[in-house]
């Protein structure tokens, strides 16, 4: 039909009929039929068997449904079969074919999302997201962390930074330089979120420095800072999104994997970085396109720590906030000038160096946490070893499950010499640097139902006799220092008399 209306613009009837083969007797019909397809003659199929909802539907449905607009169709069934239990459960895909169509005609009106045109170099978005469900182990511990997430609007270029602790301004700092300098150049806008979790519980005079601290970061990398509404994803849903795409990628790898343990914390972070570099390695053309776009770095980064001056006290450490910290008891009196990272803190005394720790978080909102070196203390706690036995942060001292282990099974066993010969080992484990090796021969002892022997420990770990050199130094004769001294005299005359 749709072939012969198109020869019917210049042909009659009958040669268009003919041109789309049919009979001069169908175009006949068409042309008088005010031209309706032949699918719009059809008329509608009545129904076959009574309406099961009929009885319900103006007397209880609409009525649920015009109370609570929300309601699942689940809801509104299961309902109906309370009260009249009678009612066929097979009725629900009537139901909801049913429930749809009213909603789609008088249902109330749904919010809408605006498609937007990114162009090149405007716009980067950050966010955290959580990824407690992909089930990482350290050394088969499990790790708790969250990770911080970049993106460009337009290209899709991302960074992913793990992050052990909350949503913190450290974090967003770290994570945010991290991703600008891995691309190479600086959007115009960063957008983020509200910052809220940042900037829970605190003071007004610490809420209003975290702010200042941002604009200037801001203003470090000349971006012009923008967020969105609290709890109004869709505004950032330029990246929103893009967290389930990413979390799903390290689903599917570490499924390929086999495993979801890492040796360490930086395997970790390069398995992710490998699954991102994947990623970005797909939109390398539209990347390409927007860094010409981007604005330049600046000479260098800024500030992505927090910093506190702490005194060690007399425990051989210090508290922050709310976590113990070892340092070398030679610090004890000085005060430190710490750097707070998301994932360590750096120590100073004054403009030096002097320790790097792990963060600690504190255990629950009642109990503080301890980061312990036991080689910070050892020698302290061989002079006291009886004070292992109450010590506070005991179960972080020891480094190894095995060392812990001795030391229960000799309490279990009611002897007194369980501090001192525990201590002992962990002198033994940092004088001669095997600390592993010494934890697997402490744990063969004990998995055969007997205690580690001290002595033999440490004649099997004492350091080899090494001889020393015999070095037979000859001594050349004085005269020869006179034949040097002639030869350099000559040579000078020889030059002079050439030049003359």
């Amino acid at each position: 039909m749709r072939l012969y209306m198109t020869y019917r613009l210049t042909l009659s009837p009958e040669a268009a009929a003919a041109k789309a083969g049919f009979s001069k007797a169908s175009a006949y019909r068409i042309e008088g039929d005010d031209l309706r397809l032949p699918s719009q003659k059809k008329a509608p199929r009545g129904r076959r068997r009574s309406d099961p909802l009929d009885p319900y539907w103006d007397a209880e449905i609409l009525p649920i449904l015009k109370a609570a607009p929300g309601i699942r169709v689940i809801g509104v069934l299961d309902e109906l079969r309370r009260r009249h239990p009678d009612l066929n459960p097979n009725i629900r895909r009537t139901l909801e074919r049913r429930i749809n169509a009213w909603r789609a005609l008088n249902g109330p009106e749904q919010d809408v999302i605006f498609r937007q045109e990114h162009e090149p170099g405007r716009l980067g978005l950050s966010d955290f997201t959580d990824t407690s469900a992909l089930g990482i182990t350290i050394a088969g511990e499990a790790l708790g962390h969250r990770l911080y997430h970049f993106r460009l609007a337009f290209s899709g270029f991302e960074h992913a930074h793990v992050v052990l602790g909350g949503e913190s301004f450290v974090a967003l700092a770290e994570g945010l330089q991290n991703a600008l300098w891995a691309l190479g150049g600086v959007p115009r806008e960063h957008r983020s979120d509200s910052l809220s979790a940042a900037f829970r519980n605190l003071a007004a005079d610490a809420r209003e420095d975290l702010i200042q601290r941002y604009a200037a970061l801001m203003g470090h990398y000349g971006m012009a800072p923008t967020r969105n509404n609290a709890g109004i994803a869709h505004e950032n849903g330029s990246i929103e999104s893009a967290h389930g795409h990413l979390k799903r990628a390290l689903e599917d790898a570490l499924l390929l994997r086999g495993t979801r343990d890492f040796a360490s914390l930086d395997a970790y972070r390069a398995f992710v970085d490998e699954i991102v570099g994947r990623r970005n390695a797909n939109l390398a053309k539209r990347i390409a396109l927007e860094k010409e776009a981007l604005a330049p770095l600046p000479k260098g980064r800024t500030t992505d720590f927090e910093e506190k001056v702490i005194p060690v006290t007399s425990s051989g450490g210090f508290i922050l906030r709310r976590v113990f910290y070892t340092v070398p008891s030679r610090l004890i009196g000085h005060r430190l000038r710490v750097r707070i990272f998301d994932d360590r803190i750096e120590c100073f005394l004054g403009v030096t160096p002097v320790v790097t720790l792990r963060r600690g978080r504190p255990v629950s909102e009642s109990r503080g946490g301890h980061v312990i070196d036991y080689r910070h203390v050892i020698h302290a706690l061989r002079r006291k070893p009886m004070a292992l036995v109450n010590l506070v942060y005991r179960d972080q001292l020891f480094p190894r499950a095995a060392y812990k282990r001795l030391f229960e099974t000799l309490r279990e066993r009611g002897d007194d010499r369980r501090a001192k010969v525990t201590v002992e080992l962990l002198a033994l484990a940092h004088e001669r640097a095997c600390e592993a090796e010494l934890a697997k021969a402490i744990a063969i002892d004990l998995d055969a139902g007997q205690l580690p022997d001290l002595a033999a420990l440490r004649d099997r770990f004492r350091p080899e006799a090494a001889s020393i050199p015999s070095v037979a130094v000859k001594l050349a004769p004085l005269d020869v220092y006179d034949e040097l001294a002639s030869v350099n005299i000559v040579s000078a005359h020889s030059s002079q008399g050439e030049a003359a």
